[in-house]
């Protein structure tokens, strides 16, 4: 009985590593081999007292014409990507079902739908920070919003259905590096 006991609690203990090891690695694979995108932000800076500081990225891309009536629809829907003529991520198409289709794709909430229109919210809108850099982070994105010459863009890796926020950049440069400057100037 002991053996049994030992067993169970051995296959269990086995389980608990194996469970978010299997995540970790899904996330690092997309990040290795995924294809990076470049996602066009509107950004936001709550706290969670749980995981820290974070900026909250509100895409322009949230939405996607079609040529059927989408109303009614909420739930996960499959957005299809490709890129503009600038580098930015755009849809190609959003499906209601997996398409045997070889572009990327993302996994998306559909939280309201009008008419031929279909609105989405991307999975990847949290982007954790240094906690003494969060808030100079939030007012160089906000600047940088309103600023109609400057760019601001999440780099996102995708593959099979799973997207990893990589980092924000402002003008190609990394947030954190932005951040160490906006500091060093004031």
């Amino acid at each position: 009985m002991r053996n049994i006991l030992t067993a169970f609690l051995f296959i269990l203990f086995a389980v608990q590593l194996f469970v978010p090891a299997q995540m970790i690695y899904q996330q690092e694979d997309t990040l290795v081999t995924g294809t990076a995108y470049k996602f066009k932000t509107r950004p936001i800076d709550p706290t969670d007292p749980f995981r820290g500081k974070y900026i909250t990225l509100n895409y322009e891309l949230n939405s996607f014409q079609t040529n059927e009536d989408w109303n009614d629809y909420t739930g996960n829907v499959f957005v299809y990507l490709t890129t503009d003529t600038e580098g930015f991520a755009s849809v190609e198409t959003v499906s209601k079902t997996l398409l045997d289709n070889e572009n990327d794709y993302v996994i998306a909430e559909s939280n309201y739908n009008y008419t031929k229109t279909v609105n989405f919210n991307l999975p990847f809108n949290r982007f954790y920070m240094n906690e003494n850099k969060a808030y100079a982070a939030e007012v160089s994105v906000q600047n940088a919003q309103r600023d109609s010459i400057k760019t601001c863009y999440g780099l996102v890796y995708v593959k099979d259905g799973t997207a990893v926020l990589d980092n924000v950049f402002i003008d190609d440069m990394p947030i954190q590096q932005f951040v160490t400057e906006f500091q060093n100037e004031n």
